[in-house]
């Protein structure tokens, strides 16, 4: 008789603004961020993640979301991870507002368990970019998440690991 085996599936969260985003969003955006997102999936002892590098894994640490778990063998994760770095995630797909960590731990959240990462994390990119502040005593409103977009896009954030494809990579540039 077949027996399946069960894998553990988890979803780890990083303030990227390491606490800034709580301090100055209110200023700077009108409204409360409680940080600015990385977020990765953690299976079969690695954490695997997507940034401008491409997908990468690394020793897990972080904050943690239970997402259930999967039958999902190692040698099969590792098989559909290959297809979504040639198809999805190749470095040169990575976008920082719609095509990020937060969109390829969900995906692959789905792939694994059938669940969605927390919309908190999924929603900020376009929370941002509709934020309106208000300025002087004419009351100008601005769209500063839209005003702040060719920075942010202009900035690729890699916190490190091992590329799956075996390059090592670490890198912020502007």
């Amino acid at each position: 008789m077949d027996q399946t085996e069960s894998y553990p599936v988890k979803l780890y969260i990083y303030d990227m603004s390491r606490g800034m985003a709580r301090q100055l969003s209110p200023l700077m955006l009108g409204r409360q961020l409680d940080g600015i997102w990385h977020t990765a999936i953690v299976i079969h002892g690695k954490e695997f993640f997507f940034v401008g590098e491409g997908i990468n894994n690394c020793p897990p640490p972080g904050s943690v979301v239970d997402l259930g778990s999967t039958e999902v063998s190692a040698e099969l994760f590792m098989d559909y991870l290959m297809s979504l770095a040639v198809s999805t995630y190749g470095r040169d797909k990575y976008n920082l507002f719609e095509h990020n960590c937060n969109t390829f731990s969900d995906e692959v959240a789905q792939f694994l368990t059938g669940k969605n990462i927390p919309s908190y994390i999924t929603d900020l990119p376009s929370e941002v970019l509709s934020t309106v502040t208000v300025r002087s005593a004419v009351f100008l409103f601005r769209p500063f998440g839209q005003i702040l977009r060719p920075l942010l896009d202009s900035i690729s954030v890699n916190p490190g690991g091992s590329n799956i494809t075996g390059q090592r990579t670490l890198s912020l540039t502007l």
